[in-house]
């Protein structure tokens, strides 16, 4: 199997060398880009033949090719590098640029991998939507299709049980469980009452109705019996049936 290089896809590298970090300034970053051991330098560029012959950098404009050049910098920590293709002194067509963040070398991306680059992402993030929504979805020939969630019994389970909300009673009912409850509480009357909730229920006191005097019991006594003993009046018998003369 062959091994991917990875100049094949400079997006995924970078490169650094510790030595010059603390020294980097707009004067050297150029220098410090064209190291040899740089993997994102050609070294067949316009600036390798200006730095072999010892020119000033002043001397890209007259030249053709692909050249290198500081686009912008930010002291200490930005430093933007351009790649572009000189075809005049006054029309490049730029390449690739470069950042250099805290010394460390990364090459920007293009347009297209960005988008490219989020759209896959979001197709990613749809289909796997798709995937979890299917394993939630069951059938059956009687039933046909529906949801069952994996925390829906847990739910269920945790959620309290709502009690049934019971129908207002009748004004007829009303009435007539008053009347009943009055009646009771004439025929039983309590024997103890509570003030307030929480407080020790007190005895109700019965007044007791006073008794008749016992000479007047015992007449009441004597009459019945009285009555009881005086004769009944003899009942006159059916008068008889005489036979019909014909």
């Amino acid at each position: 199997m062959a091994s991917v290089d990875l100049r094949d896809n400079p997006l995924g590298i970078s490169w650094v060398d510790s030595g010059w970090v603390p020294i980097l300034n707009p004067g050297n970053v150029l220098d410090y880009f064209s190291e040899r051991s740089n993997p994102f330098y050609d070294r067949t560029c316009n600036n390798e033949v200006v730095k072999m012959q010892r020119l000033t950098l002043e001397h890209l404009n007259q030249m053709v090719g692909v050249e290198y050049i500081l686009l912008h910098a930010q002291e200490p920590i930005l430093y933007i590098i351009r790649k572009q293709q000189r075809q005049s002194a006054t029309q490049v067509i730029p390449l690739a640029d470069y950042y250099i963040i805290a010394g460390v070398v990364y090459q920007a991306p293009d347009l297209g991998t960005v988008i490219g680059s989020r759209v896959l992402s979001a197709v990613h993030g749809i289909q796997s939507a798709f995937d979890e929504a299917m394993s939630y979805c069951r059938y059956h020939p009687s039933k046909g299709y529906w949801w069952h969630f994996k925390d829906q019994e847990e739910r269920e389970k945790a959620k309290p049980k709502s009690k049934k909300k019971e129908e207002p009673s009748s004004l007829f009912q009303r009435q007539r469980v008053d009347t009943l409850l009055l009646d009771l509480r004439s025929k039983f009357p309590p024997t103890f009452y509570q003030p307030k909730p929480g407080e020790k229920p007190i005895p109700v006191e019965v007044k007791k109705e006073p008794e008749p005097p016992t000479e007047a019991v015992k007449q009441e006594e004597r009459e019945p019996a009285a009555k009881s003993s005086a004769p009944a009046p003899p009942s006159k018998p059916p008068p008889e049936k005489r036979a019909r003369l014909q």
